[in-house]
This record gives structure tokens, C-alpha cells and sequence, in this order.
């Protein structure tokens, strides 16, 4: 009987099944230590609420989205009330997959072994948007039972040269009702070159799935990325595509933290820009910035990037890039901008900001049990910050204090601090 798909790149509710073996809770790629979290974090607590906070957790502040990735990726001791066993470490992939954090979710799920359909579902729609299907279907090809649906078996059929097999594996389950008749339009014009240049617009699914999003692509009729959940924008990296879109997804992706800002900033520079206006604009202001650091005269070109960014709603993003790389200048302008900069990304000797008011909250007891759920409540707390409510982002900091994350809490502190200096308009 085939195994369910994943409707589309976004995450739904988990599904979950018996993993043999070893307990997959305990999987991570970060030891706890370099985390910087407890190794029985998860103590007190049970698998099916811990699983529906993690997929519920917001992380949009950078200090957050970076606490988040390293409480994904931990290897931390399972929850005291196992409950479903699995049922946390596929709540943990699937917020990497929300994320659109396609390596560290394929990271995860390798550490745990692809021999169970759950896991190498995930691994197979990561497989998709990265375009490295050949390895997924090598693997589902010689792993009886392991395929995530029939259309998943019929595409890597072909995809590995038996056409005839995969002709004949969709006529029957068109027969027998395996594949519904959208699906069925779509898969016989992957199969029949013939249909390929016939004219027929193939009608996208309301919820794309991986599989079908390549599919599309193998026919000729590629879907923009855009509409779709952040995750689908990885295929846009590929050099196979135009630059424009390149950008916008790496954009996309360095927002939603699923990018390293070095690798964003390496992206703009590897074409001229084309055009003006948004990404273009962006693209050109960041090669001014780029030769203004090599000759030292960052006068004009520091404050019209910090604009163009800023407007854009990505200061955060350009702070990360050149913090770093900025001198100290005598111009007061630009000392200002490069002192914001790098108190962002909390550069060491950078003097703290005061906080604002709001954000002083009581000191918080530690909690004894559920230090989990705690931690996860207090980053949606910090979270609210970025709706105004600095009284509830107070308390998160005050409660990632008590939990002893006093980095994260004076990093999440400054940023919110500086939220008004970074996001207003010019």
C-alpha cells in the first residue's frame, strides 16, 4: 500500500509511525555543549506537546531564529514521556523544512538513517528541491517498501531509464484508482515527450508538492517559486535558473534564516545587475558597498545601502554581511551606521544599547520540569517584540535568563532595542 506525500513544502500535522531501532528522539547533529543547551532539556515534558510547540514556534527576531536552529539540531536526551516514539525528532525536521532550512533538515533525517518511510519521505522532498532526485531514487529503488507513493515510484522508474516500467506501473494504478486523474494528466506528459509540445497548460495543484513542482519543470512548464512555501525556493539556487530569481530566493532564504548571510552576499556579487529597482537595487548598492571597502571610502556608499536595505526590510541582513569587514570612520554619519551595525550582530566590544523600558521585566524562577516548554514559550514571547509588545518580549528575556541562556537573552535584548533604528523608514 503506497505511503502518504506530503501535500506541499509547508508542514502539516505530523504523521507519525513505529521507528525500529534506535530511539530517533536522540538524534541531533550538534552535541548539546556546542548548542549551548542542557542535555535533558526535554525532561518533564511529553513528545506530543513538545512536538506541536515546536511547530507552532515563531522565530523571525535573528537571536531567535538562531537559538531555534541549535534547539532543532541538538542532540538532547528524548522526553521523559516518550509517548509516540519519533513523533518529536519529525516535528524537529519538519520546522527545519518550514524554514526552508533544506540542509540541516537533510542532515537530521541522515543521522537518523533513511530506512524508514517517515524519514525518507522528508528526505526525498528535500532530494526534489535540491534537484539531487538521482541519489533519492537509488536509494528508494533498492529499498523495497520505502517509496512515499506510487507517483514517487512511477517518477523514479523513469528517472532512472525504465520508461517502459514506469508506462506500465501508471496504467495500473490508474486502473486501480492509486492515482487521481490530475496527477495521472501530469505523469503521462512526463512519460510521453509527444504531449510535451502539444500546448496544454498542466493546471498546478492548490498544494504543490515537491515531486509534482519537479515534474512540472521535466515537462517544461516551470512554476515561479514565490507563491509557494519558503522551502520550494532552494530549487532557485540552482545555476540552472536566471539570476533575478536566484536573488530573490537567496533574499527569501537569508530572511526566513535558512541562508547564511556570507552566502547571500557572495550571490550579489556574482553578476552585474541587470536592471534597476528591488533586488537589482539592492544587487548594485551591495558592489558599490563592496568596492567602497576595498578603497576605505565608505561615505556614500555605506549610508545608501544601509537605506536600500533598510526600506527593504533587511537591515538585519546587511548588518550580518558587512559588520564585520566595516573600519572605524571619522565621518559621523557613517561611524553612526557602522556602530548600529555591529551592535546588531553583537560584535565583541560593541557597547550595549540601553533597554528600552518595556523590556525590563521581573527576574523569572527556573522551572524545575518542562525547562522545554518553558524555553519554547519564551521565544515566542521574544517573538512578540516584533508586534510592539515589548512587555511580553520582557518576559521571554527574563525567562531565557532563568534558563541560563544569557547570551541569547542579551543578543534577542539588543536587537529589539534597535528594532526602531534598523526598521524605519527613510
Amino acid at each position: 500500500r503506497p505511503q502518504p506525500v506530503a501535500e506541499s513544502g509547508a508542514v502539516g500535522p505530523v504523521q507519525v509511525t513505529r521507528l525500529d531501532g534506535g530511539d530517533p528522539d536522540r538524534t541531533g547533529t550538534t552535541s548539546p555543549r556546542r548548542a549551548g543547551l542542557p542535555p535533558d532539556l526535554w525532561a518533564g515534558s511529553d513528545a506530543g506537546t513538545l512536538s506541536q510547540m515546536v511547530l507552532a514556534t515563531p522565530a523571525r527576531l535573528d537571536a531567535m531564529q538562531d537559538l531555534l536552529k541549535r534547539v532543532l539540531t541538538a542532540q538532547l536526551a528524548p522526553p521523559t514521556e516518550a509517548g509516540n516514539r519519533g513523533q518529536l525528532f519529525l516535528a524537529r525536521a519538519d520546522r527545519l523544512l518550514d524554514m526552508g532550512a533544506l540542509d540541516q533538515a537533510q542532515a537530521l533525517l541522515g543521522a537518523a538513517g533513511p530506512g524508514e518511510p517517515e524519514i525518507f519521505r522528508r528526505l526525498f522532498d528535500v532530494a526534489l528541491l535540491e534537484g539531487d532526485e538521482g541519489r533519492a531514487c537509488a536509494i528508494m529503488n533498492g529499498t523495497p517498501g520505502i517509496a512515499p507513493s506510487f507517483a514517487a515510484r512511477i517518477f523514479c522508474l523513469a528517472q532512472s531509464g525504465d520508461w517502459a516500467a514506469a508506462a506500465i506501473s501508471l496504467h495500473g494504478a490508474e486502473a486501480l484508482g492509486l492515482v487521481d486523474e490530475r496527477r495521472a494528466i501530469l505523469l503521462t506528459h512526463f512519460l510521453d515527450d509527444g504531449l510535451v509540445d502539444g500546448g496544454q497548460i498542466l493546471e498546478p495543484a492548490d498544494r504543490m508538492t515537491p515531486l509534482e513542482f519537479r515534474i512540472h519543470e521535466a515537462v517544461g512548464q516551470p512554476l515561479p517559486t514565490t507563491p509557494l512555501p519558503v522551502a520550494f525556493a532552494q530549487s532557485d539556487l540552482r545555476l540552472n535558473g536566471g539570476f533575478k530569481a536566484r536573488l530573490e530566493a537567496a533574499e527569501r532564504l537569508a530572511v526566513a534564516g535558512a541562508l547564511p548571510a556570507s552566502d547571500l552576499r557572495r550571490i550579489y556579487a556574482e553578476q552585474r545587475p541587470a536592471a534597476s529597482g528591488g533586488v537589482w537595487e539592492r544587487a548594485s548598492v551591495m558592489r558599490t558597498l563592496e568596492a567602497a571597502l576595498v578603497n576605505g571610502d565608505l561615505q556614500q556608499a555605506l549610508p545608501r545601502a544601509f537605506e536600500e536595505f533598510r526600506k527593504a526590510g533587511m537591515a538585519d541582513l546587511l548588518a550580518e554581511m558587512v559588520a564585520a569587514d566595516l573600519p572605524d570612520s571619522d565621518d559621523p554619519q557613517v561611524a553612526e551606521i557602522t556602530s548600529l551595525l555591529r551592535a546588531w550582530v553583537g560584535l565583541p566590544g560593541t557597547p550595549r544599547s540601553e533597554p528600552a523600558a518595556d523590556l525590563a521585566a521581573p527576574p523569572q524562577p527556573a522551572p524545575d520540569i518542562r525547562r522545554g516548554e518553558a524555553l519554547l514559550t519564551a521565544m515566542a514571547d521574544v517573538d512578540a517584540a516584533l508586534e510592539g509588545d515589548l512587555a511580553r518580549a520582557g518576559r521571554g528575556i527574563a525567562m531565557l535568563r532563568a534558563l541560563g541562556l544569557d547570551a541569547d537573552a542579551d543578543k534577542a535584548e539588543t536587537q529589539i532595542t534597535l528594532l526602531p533604528q534598523m526598521t524605519a523608514q527613510p
